[in-house]
């Protein structure tokens, strides 16, 4: 990104009193943009007494594209802890992910919960 300054000069002849304008336009410096991180968010699962362990496991496979032993490991959690993060990811996939299991979980007629949260720093 290029900045450019209008500079005006203005400057009063004290010999004939005559008012006299000089417009110039000079390159002051190259701005780069500050660019930052976007804020990452969790997607969460959340336990449950009705949805199968098998299906949970499927899911994690189909929608976070886990294998066999990563899903294992989250499903677990999810059922001994309550909760377990699944993936991080920017807010507009997280949110998507998280609409998919839900979306899933409905079309199997299954009452899985599965929200985002920001990832604290």
């Amino acid at each position: 990104m290029w900045v450019f300054l209008m500079i005006r000069f203005s400057d009063k002849n004290s010999e004939d009193d005559a008012d006299y304008t000089v417009g110039d336009t000079a390159l002051l410096e190259e701005k780069k943009p500050k660019l930052k991180k976007p804020p990452l968010y969790k997607v969460i699962i959340f336990n449950d007494d009705y949805t199968p362990m098998e299906f949970v496991v499927i899911l994690l496979k189909q929608i976070f594209s886990l294998n066999y032993e990563a899903a294992t490991r989250i499903m677990l959690k999810v059922h001994t802890e309550g909760k377990a993060v699944c993936a991080v990811y920017v807010r507009d996939i997280a949110e998507t992910k998280a609409q998919q299991v839900r979306e899933l979980a409905r079309e199997n007629e299954h009452p899985l919960r599965c929200e985002i949260e920001p990832v604290c720093d």
